[in-house]
């Protein structure tokens, strides 16, 4: 007996994306399906090469195959490709060859948007994903100092090649162009028009993923930038004590009211680990990010640790993924990665996304 290619695609169809709940080939992800005797050859096509579950998919459509009657071998070929998120606003400005933008926002300013921003972006790209970041926060840029010692290049003509990072990462911030100790005294219309210069003049190629560091807060320069941006979802930066969380939701709120799809909500300084005893202490309040995610219906992403080596890492311009990367700081932060992918794939197939 010989299996057919309606009963391997039918076997095929028993197999469910568990982050998404649909099956792999209504979802598109079984390409280049040949038999030949007892021999299957297909191409699984994942939506990204952060997705926490690619293992098990994998593992779960050979095993579907190799389980049919008939069956001699199967050729399994794995790759990605990141589907086409939909921006919330469909405003006058569009980035072509990015397929999502990710704003990471807070509602005030000190609860380490920038790190969080800087490391989900390098996790990303460690994944094999065509990853940037754009430092949207003008007025208080931070992502200068990690970006600060790699190089851009201005084309003929004005065009701006972006700096290069780790694993292909690309960067551009305002700070680059300005000296480090001069202030940007601009009004909201003046900033807007700067991150549109740096969305549509940079070439930033074509790119699986953008983050975008807002400034913090919901006054004139985030909602700006937030209704300029085409934006594809919103990560929420919060730290445990309420003041920050009552500020974190106002800045959630925001994105809500302007129809941005909300991904979730990550808690910075969550504990602090003891370096001798291992012991957790929750110096700033315990358990008020995930409250706080609950009550808003939206998942918690990452709980991230307040450690002194993430500090030191930030201020010396160092993404802890990349310094220390078998630390629990930057697992917790590949877990971010893949989460926000994940959160992204669900959002595309949900919309119809190609």
């Amino acid at each position: 007996m010989k299996p057919s290619e309606k009963e391997v695609l039918q076997a095929l169809r028993g197999v469910r994306d568990p982050e998404l709940g649909m099956d792999i080939v209504s979802m598109g992800m079984i390409k280049d399906l040949t038999v030949k005797g007892g021999d299957v050859s297909f191409t699984l096509e994942l939506t990204t090469p952060a997705c926490p579950f690619n293992s098990q998919i994998e593992q779960m459509a050979r095993s579907a195959v190799e389980g049919l009657p008939g069956v001699k071998s199967v050729n399994m070929r794995v790759t990605a490709r990141v589907r086409q998120g939909r921006p919330a606003l469909q405003g006058p400005l569009e980035i072509p060859g990015i397929k999502n933008v990710v704003a990471v926002a807070s509602g005030k300013g000190g609860v380490g948007k920038t790190t969080v921003a800087t490391n989900l972006a390098v996790a990303l790209a460690e994944t094999g994903a065509a990853s940037g970041i754009l430092d949207a926060d003008i007025y208080g840029s931070s992502l200068t100092r990690f970006i600060r010692s790699y190089r851009f290049d201005v084309q003929k003509g004005g065009r701006i090649t972006p700096a290069e990072g780790p694993f292909g990462l690309k960067m551009m911030s305002m700070g680059l162009l300005v000296p480090d100790d001069t202030p940007i005294i601009w009004r909201g219309p003046l900033v807007g028009g700067a991150i549109r210069q740096m969305l549509t003049e940079v070439d930033w190629g074509e790119l699986d993923y953008l983050i975008v560091d807002l400034p913090p807060g919901t006054g004139d320069a985030p909602l700006t930038l937030a209704q300029t941006i085409p934006i594809t979802g919103a990560v929420i930066v919060t730290t445990p004590q309420q003041a920050s969380l009552d500020i974190a939701i106002k800045a959630l709120r925001m994105f809500q009211r302007l129809g941005v799809e909300i991904l979730g909500i990550v808690e910075n300084m969550s504990f602090y680990v003891c370096p001798e005893c291992g012991r957790k202490e929750y110096i700033f309040g315990r358990g008020g990010g995930l409250l706080s995610a609950e009550r808003l219906d939206v998942p918690l992403l990452a709980e991230i640790p307040l450690l002194l080596q993430l500090r030191e890492n930030s201020d010396n311009g160092t993404p802890i993924i990349t310094s220390m990367p078998h630390s629990e700081a930057a697992e917790t932060f590949r877990s971010l990665a893949r989460r926000v992918a994940a959160a992204l794939s669900v959002a595309a197939v949900r919309r119809g996304a190609k």
